[in-house]
């Protein structure tokens, strides 16, 4: 099978987090990077043996990609999805794929008429205990879920900005947001939030919530918490993880760590042949009541396998992810932050 020929929009840290990975994927060509600060693209380009642009249209216009991977800041989608979608090319687009639900939604009517294949960067779906938690959930009726996330903020001008990255629940915690929607198998149906601005005082231009409490009701029944702050300082405040609980069975997921199963002693499967997998050294180990499941491979790398083989085949149902399922995480969150603004109840709105 030949080759298919990628170009990347974004040379920052989630840039480097794609190169890492089309370093290992004999399956692409890497045609063409691209950032706006030309001396990023310059460094990827060297690495790749591939041409550096500042201007995307013309990268388009000089390397003709099949794909386009795009790692940017939430605030700058739009133009780009637009032109790949008039252009015909697919694309993979980093979480958040957005942060205006009008700019989404047309995005997404436009790539529904287009017939491009979507991917997005909610990488987590493909980590290989990931199968045992689904399974562990549709096993067990779950009455009850619960996220934790801690963390600093990050060193980035733009994340600061509320109105840039949509704050943390947006831009980072997503990921257990999706993963909370994609285990149940179920969509949220109202949510009431509260956000903090009383911790972190003294860092300039920072206005996103320091902490966040989110409860979430979903349509089977579920009741549901989020826990989001950056206001760490040290390792310390809290041990992120989510929680699954049934009447008779708990799973614990530790992120890209392991999983803990209480009272369900049910072998890991399989993994899924529909896509690709990358081997490692995933164990399961007994400790008490408890069963242990640790992760193998490289789910990042998995997810963007995953989309070139897709592309290859011409099969997009192999993608766990696709933009389409990918912007009601986005919209979940997109509410929270209405109600942490309203201080009332908010309905998610998933009908489009």
């Amino acid at each position: 099978m030949k080759k298919t020929r990628i170009a990347l929009i974004g040379c920052g840290n989630i840039g480097r987090f794609h190169l890492e990975h089309f370093k290992q994927m004999p399956e692409v060509e890497l045609v063409g990077v691209c950032d706006l600060i030309i001396e990023k693209a310059e460094v990827f380009a060297k690495e790749m043996n591939c041409p550096a642009f500042k201007d995307y249209k013309e990268m388009l216009d000089a390397v003709s990609p099949e794909a386009v991977f795009i790692g940017i800041p939430p605030y700058c989608h739009g133009e780009i999805e637009f032109t790949l979608i008039e252009r015909k090319i697919h694309m993979f687009v980093q979480k958040p794929v957005g942060l205006d639900r009008k700019l989404i939604l047309d995005i997404n009517d436009k790539i529904r008429e287009s017939g491009i294949i979507t991917a997005s960067g909610l990488q987590l779906r493909y980590e290989t205990t990931v199968p045992v938690l689904k399974d562990f959930a549709s096993r067990h009726k779950i009455v009850s879920s619960s996220f934790v996330r801690i963390g600093r903020v990050p060193q980035i001008e733009w994340w600061r900005d509320r109105s840039k990255s949509g704050g943390q629940l947006v831009e980072q915690a997503i990921h257990q947001v999706d993963m909370m929607r994609y285990v149940l198998d179920d969509e949220a149906e109202e949510v009431f939030s509260f956000g903090s601005h009383d911790i972190i005082k003294d860092m300039p231009g920072f206005d996103v919530e320091d902490m966040s409490v989110s409860a979430i009701r979903f349509k089977k029944g579920t009741l549901a918490t989020f826990t989001v702050g950056c206001y760490a300082t040290g390792n310390e405040p809290s041990e992120n993880k989510m929680i699954f609980g049934a009447t008779d069975a708990r799973a614990d997921y530790f992120m890209l760590e392991r999983l803990k199963v209480y009272g369900d002693k049910v072998e890991a499967q399989a993994e899924n042949d529909s896509a690709e997998v990358v081997k490692g050294d995933g164990r399961i180990i007994s400790s008490g009541n408890a069963t242990i499941y640790q992760p193998s491979g490289d789910c990042g790398l998995v997810c963007d396998k995953t989309f070139i083989k897709a592309i290859q085949t011409g099969d997009p149902s192999i993608i766990k992810s696709p933009y389409e399922d990918a912007i009601k995480s986005v919209f979940l969150t997109l509410a929270c932050n209405e109600s942490m603004v309203t201080g009332k109840p908010v309905k998610v709105d998933l009908d489009f």
